[in-house]
């Protein structure tokens, strides 16, 4: 018998969490709950959505596909993987499809899909947009070794001397697409002349054949790839024009998409970052399993959330683990989502 529920959840985040083009201070997603016991998470982005009754109705569109084919397999997997749903509500329905097999047959989610075990995950720590001595500030006394800085609006250039004066982390820098070609530019200049390598969606996607130009001479530098490239198909469109792709399960629709679009950029030279939304430790479980896939980590979502909802991933600083009871998935902290829970 397959029964789903949706529970909606508003978590406060630590602190106002904002970006080129968005912002949250409360961030609400949805939760697949199957027969009681196996979770997946629908979270949309703060700045393009989509809204949580877009995500809420195609929930349940998939929840009826479930409910026909009556039984719960790999089949049951790619049925919701090869659907028009909305990218992350098919994440959140995969993911609990796969912690069911994970926990009805007593084997880890990796080995459902015969990927690697996670080891190494080492996540960058997210700075988000703020006033230029907020950041620097923020960004000197986090723990993290290795921070991603928001960037994309008019006070970027007052950041750089701070920046600059910065010598005992990594930084990494994501503009979400927010600068124009020529402001682009002078930014890799400038932030190359301290170190910078990692620059993450430099232009809207609408520059994207302008990268190699906006590098310049800088062959150090990487331009991950991340709005605009949803599934392998616009990969295969625009993936080689950057150096890393960002595989994100809201964006891509679930671990299925994300490990064949990983495994195509690795073909082809490119390199793998695994990213996510604003989003507990249930959300970014499936990017924790394909995580012999990637290169880089941006699995923080849980991080900025006043509580995480879940156990079963841990973080230890920019380490991420899992526990050896991960089969199944993480287990809901049913008294902190009851706190949270938004009718």
């Amino acid at each position: 018998m397959i029964h789903l529920d949706i529970v909606k959840v508003a978590v406060p985040l630590k602190q106002k969490f904002a970006i080129a083009g968005g912002e949250a201070e409360i961030k609400t997603n949805l939760l697949t709950i199957l027969n009681n016991r196996y979770n997946g998470e629908a979270s949309g982005s703060v700045k393009y959505g989509p809204s949580v009754d877009e995500m809420y109705a195609d929930l349940m569109v998939g929840c009826e596909m479930l409910n026909k084919l009556g039984t719960l397999d790999m089949n049951a997997m790619e049925a919701i993987d090869k659907s028009d749903l909305h990218p992350t509500a098919r994440s959140a329905l995969i993911a609990a499809i796969l912690n069911y097999l994970s926990g009805e047959s007593k084997r880890y989610p990796w080995e459902i899909l015969e990927l690697g075990t996670p080891i190494g995950i080492q996540s960058s720590m997210t700075i988000g947009i703020d006033s230029p001595v907020d950041m620097l500030e923020m960004i000197r006394n986090s723990q993290y070794p290795v921070v991603k800085v928001k960037m994309g609006n008019e006070e970027d250039v007052m950041l750089l001397d701070g920046l600059s004066n910065i010598k005992d982390k990594e930084i990494r820098v994501d503009a979400n697409g927010g600068w124009s070609c020529a402001k682009a530019e002078e930014m890799v200049f400038q932030l190359s002349r301290f170190g910078i390598r990692i620059i993450e969606q430099p232009t809207s996607i609408d520059y994207v054949q302008e990268w190699q130009h906006l590098k310049g001479k800088n062959k150090d530098i990487e331009f991950v790839l991340d709005e605009g490239l949803n599934t392998l198909e616009d990969y295969e469109k625009i993936g080689e024009y950057c150096d890393v792709v960002n595989v994100k399960m809201e964006k891509c629709g679930g671990i299925l998409e994300g490990v064949r679009i990983a495994k195509r950029a690795h073909t082809d030279g490119k390199k793998v970052l695994l990213g996510c939304m604003v989003e507990s430790s249930i959300g970014i479980a499936q990017s924790v399993y394909m995580s012999s896939q990637a290169d880089y980590f941006d699995l923080d979502g849980p991080l900025l959330l006043k509580d995480d909802i879940a156990h079963g991933i841990r973080y230890d600083k920019e380490s991420i683990e899992v526990d050896r009871e991960i089969i199944g998935g993480p287990k809901l902290l049913r008294e902190v989502v009851e706190k949270y829970i938004k009718e």
